[in-house]
Formats: C-alpha cells, structure tokens, sequence
C-alpha cells in the first residue's frame, strides 16, 4: 500500500504512456488487418479507412464493448493471491502493455499482422506465472482462447466461402451480372445492417441503460437493416455500366456496384473491431488507474472511464495512420488477390464472426478471423488462387505471438520489480 501512495502519481503515468503505446500497436497491427480488406480490393483509400476507423471503432468500444474488456480485465488471470500487495499487480499490468506493445511494433514493421488479443493475453499469463503462480491463471479460459485459434478462421472462412458462392450463383453465373448485381446489392447491404445492430442489441447495452427483449431487439434490428439497405439501394443506382472496362474484364461493372457497398462492410468492421479488441489496450490501462485512485484495493470490476476510452481511441487511429499500410498490403494483396466483391465478402464474413464472439465475452482474434476469411473467399476460387507461403509466414507469426508477450511481459515485470520495490 506504501508504495501505491508513494508511487502513484509515476504509476499513472506510466500506465497512460504504455496504453497509449499499445493502443498504438492495435492501431498499426489489427486495424489495419480489419481494413485490409476493404483498401486492398481498392473501395476505399487509406485516408478514408483512417476516417472510418476514428469514428466506427470509437462506436464499437463505447456501445458494445463492455464484455470482453471484463474478460481480459479479471477473466485470464486471479489477482485475488495478491491483494495484499496491489503494487504486484500494477507491475504486471504495466508490463503486460509494454510487452505486448513492444512486439506489436515489431510484427507491424514487418508486415505481420498478429493478434493483439494473444499478445496481451500471452503478456497477462507471463506477468501471472513470474509474479503469482501457475495457479493464477485461468487455464480453462486460456483453453478456451486456444481453441478460438482453430475455431476463429474456420468459421471466419466458411462464412467467406459461404456468401462469396451466393454472389458467384446469384449475380456471375446470371444471364445479366450487372443488373443482378443492382438487384442484389441492397440485400447484401441489409445483411451487413442487420447482422451487426442485432448482435450488439443481443449484448443488452446495459451501460447505456438500455434494456431490449428478444423481440424488440429483432424489430430494431431489421428497421435498421431495411434503413441501411435503402441507403444502399440509392448509391448502388448511381452506378452506371462501363463497356471500356467491361470489355478487359467480363465483370468490372459488377465489381462497380459492390464498391459503395464495401463503404459499409469497412464501418461493420470497424465497429466489430472496437466492440472486441480496443479493450486489449485499455483493459489493463483501466486496472492500474483504479488500483491507484482507490489508494490499493484490488478490485473485481474497474470502471471505464470516457477519457480512456477517448485515449485509447486515439492511439488506434494514430497506429493505423502511421504504420498501418505494412499490415493492410499483407491482408488486402499478398494473401490472395481481391476484387470489391471479394472483399465484401472477406469483411462481412470477419465482421459477423467479431460481432457474435464479441457477445460471448470470448476474447478471439480479429486477425484469425479476417485472415481466415480472406483464404475462405480466396478458396472460392480454389486452392491455386491463395499464397501458401505468405500464409505459412503469417501462422508462424502467431505461434511466436503468446510466448513472445509472456516472455517480455516476465522481463519487465521483474525489472519494475526491481525499480520500486516491495511484494512478495
């Protein structure tokens, strides 16, 4: 306790300095995979993902992103051994967000986009193990994070597989794909309104005081599908054939009308984004702000505060303004080769798999995810369409991932340790 009121100011700080740096890294790292999709099927530029970005990933954390920043908050390890030292567990928590900070920086300047969940999750397990004790994690938790590695892709590229052979069936097998396409567009543009408002109505939006039964939730969600797919319907109409282009690619035509639409899959995608993962970088911000403002007590819940909400928001757009093209070349290029119609898809796919584990308080991967609905949407086409090796490359990286941040995590722990003083 002496040194939470010796130290608390420099505490503070630091965890102010390290969330910011991490939200940095969510920023460069899982944002730009989040919008990969969308920049490299050329719908959007960078500048406009920056822009949607800021706004949607904001939206995402502050209406649905109460669950998950619970779960990495007290879900993957148990402070209760050291409550009577809560100087342990403001360590480890500032060492778990530089730990993972510091490889998201690292994986970005090389173009591999991570996870940022397993970076601060494997931080958490190596802070745990160093600084309490094996027993202070939660394995069933951890297993279930493991099996989420398998899950995650999987259903993240079925569904990707899934909706790109409805457009192959319903729009480019038809006699006319360019006035099937304007047919269709503006169901694929409800779906994209309907999945997302449905699920975050699910989650119960119980800290905006806004409580929903099943049915009101389902009558919302369809107003606001049937509203953000007549939105559609009047962008998807202003687009007019081009037989020049046509004539060099059979369906460029048809790849013009899913562009408007690739506008909302971004800002779906943003919102899944913020409403799952924007927690991994002020989750552990908020734990070491509410040890030091209540004098030491280690509590099981931490408020959340709007200014690091707002903080944290920041940092990702900042991230993703700076460092951020490395990572959406690899997902929007390298992986395999997207048209607008692929990418709505591939972000449709990721977005609906972030949205419906972002209700089960299951921290999963959006970078699993997204990958995994690119090579499901690339598979479409058949093996031969995908880049195994920058797969392999990209599987590797995440198999470094949890050890790297747990292996940081514990170095640093000790070294703050070392600096302050005192515990166990």
């Amino acid at each position: 306790m002496e040194i939470i009121a010796e130290y608390g100011t420099v505490f503070f700080w630091l965890a102010v300095i390290f969330g910011v740096y991490m939200t940095w890294g969510i920023g460069a790292n899982d944002v730009a995979n989040a919008m990969g999709t969308s920049v490299g099927s050329g719908a959007i530029t960078v500048k406009q993902a920056i822009l949607i970005a800021a706004i949607f990933e904001f939206a995402g954390a502050f209406i649905a992103g109460g669950t998950v920043t619970k779960t990495i908050r007290k879900g993957i390890i148990d402070p209760e051994p050291i409550a009577a030292n809560p100087e342990l567990l403001v360590y480890g928590m500032l060492a778990a967000l530089l730990a993972a900070a510091i490889w998201l920086m690292i994986a970005s300047t090389r173009g591999w986009p991570v996870s940022t969940t397993h970076s601060i999750v494997g931080a958490l397990v190596g802070f745990a193990m160093a600084g309490i004790g094996l027993d202070a994690v939660n394995w069933v938790k951890i297993g279930q994070i493991v099996a989420s590695w398998l899950v995650s892709p999987l259903l993240g590229g079925i569904i990707g597989l899934l909706l790109m052979k409805s457009i192959q069936k319903l729009i480019f097998e038809a006699e006319n794909p360019f006035q099937k396409a304007k047919a269709w567009g503006p169901f694929y543009v409800f779906l994209v309104g309907w999945i997302v408002s449905l699920v975050t109505m699910f989650k119960g939006l119980k800290h905006l005081n806004l409580e929903l039964t099943t049915g009101e939730s389902l009558i919302a969600s369809l107003a606001f599908g049937v509203i953000v797919a007549i939105i559609g319907w009047l962008m998807i109409n202003r687009v007019k054939t081009d037989p020049g282009a046509d004539r060099e690619f059979h369906y460029a035509s048809v790849e013009k009308v899913f562009t408007p639409m690739m506008i909302f899959t971004a800002c779906a995608m943003a919102f899944a984004h913020g409403s799952n993962d924007v927690a991994n970088g002020i989750g552990p911000l908020a734990a070491v702000v509410s040890i030091v403002e209540s004098g030491g007590e280690v509590g099981q819940k931490a408020d959340l505060p709007v200014w690091i909400l707002i903080l944290g928001g920041i940092g990702i757009v900042v991230g993703l303004a700076t460092m951020g093209y490395k990572v959406m070349q690899t997902i929007g290029t390298k992986i395999t080769e997207l048209t607008p119609t692929r990418g709505y898809c591939a972000t449709l796919a990721a977005a609906s798999t972030v949205v419906l584990a972002s209700k089960t308080g299951l921290p999963v991967s959006t970078t699993h995810i997204a990958v995994g609905a690119v090579m499901g949407v690339g598979l479409a086409r058949g093996i031969g369409a995908l880049d195994l090796r920058v797969i392999g490359n990209i599987i590797v990286s995440w198999i470094v991932t949890l050890p790297a941040g747990g292996i940081l995590a514990a170095l640093f722990f000790f070294t703050l340790k070392g600096i302050f003083g005192g515990g166990v």
